[in-house]
């Protein structure tokens, strides 16, 4: 039986996500912005917190955590490579380890560029990938600590998940991301119904997170960079992707 995902609006624009085993009653969160709408979420299902998975050591993903903690005691799960700036952990992981919830074994991906040491969590039978602020809806993160190339790399490892998996992603940014997109991506038809689809979950106050891999392969520009379109708007046609990448990273982080 599939994990249940619950998406949990966090603070202004974050998410996190609830992870639930129906079978041993094990329950995850992914990454803690705020304790109150994950405790509140705990107890109006009545589920015992078990795991806490940390993606990265933002503040605006990790915050909660004390306070969440002293209600809900849980094992702390997080990146061995960044220990060192991340609350103190009871399980290190690094890409190619896994980890267990309830009866299904996640991998965890190194998809470091945002940050250095930024991990994403893949649950290969209920098919999500909790990517937080690498791969996000209609976006990625800005590329704070490594290089766009580091960032290229990561978000094509994660490119290469099948088209069906849910990305669980970290904030709720895809209309100003698809706004962008359209700048880059213009004659894209798959992303300006995708748009429209957006700003009307939006004008309803509706979540656009989580998306498809499916949707991000076919409208997300930086997921798209030997897309020949793309590089004909941008001036770099024939361009090496990873190149192409950087230029329209560059373009949103000044859009």
């Amino acid at each position: 039986m599939p994990l249940e995902i619950v998406t949990l609006p966090c603070r202004t624009d974050n998410y996190a996500f609830l992870i639930h085993d129906a079978a041993s009653g094990e329950t995850a969160v992914v990454d803690v912005p705020e304790a109150a709408p994950i405790s509140a979420a705990l107890k109006e299902r009545g589920w015992t917190l078990s795991h806490v998975l940390l993606t990265h050591h933002h503040g605006d993903h990790v915050e909660g955590l004390s306070e969440l903690l002293a209600e809900h005691p849980a094992k702390v799960v997080g990146a061995r490579a960044d220990r060192a700036r991340l609350p103190p952990l009871d399980v290190e992981l690094s890409e190619g380890d896994t980890i267990t919830i309830g009866g299904e074994t996640a991998q965890v991906l190194d998809v470091s560029g945002h940050t250095v040491g930024h991990i994403a969590f893949y649950f290969p039978q209920t098919g999500a990938a909790f990517t937080a602020d690498s791969l996000m809806a209609l976006g990625c993160g800005r590329v704070f600590e490594g290089t766009p190339e580091m960032m290229w790399d990561s978000l094509s490892k994660l490119a290469a998940l099948p088209p069906e998996t849910v990305i669980c992603s970290g904030h709720e940014y895809t209309l100003n991301n698809g706004r962008f997109a359209l700048t880059v991506d213009p004659e894209n038809p798959a992303l300006k119904e995708r748009v429209e689809k957006v700003q009307a979950a939006r004008d309803a106050n509706r979540p656009t997170v989580p998306s498809t891999l499916s949707e991000e392969l076919a409208t997300n520009p930086f997921l798209r960079g030997h897309d020949s379109a793309i590089q004909r708007t941008i001036g770099m046609e024939g361009a090496d992707p990873a190149q192409v990448f950087a230029e329209v990273r560059r373009r949103k982080d000044n859009f």
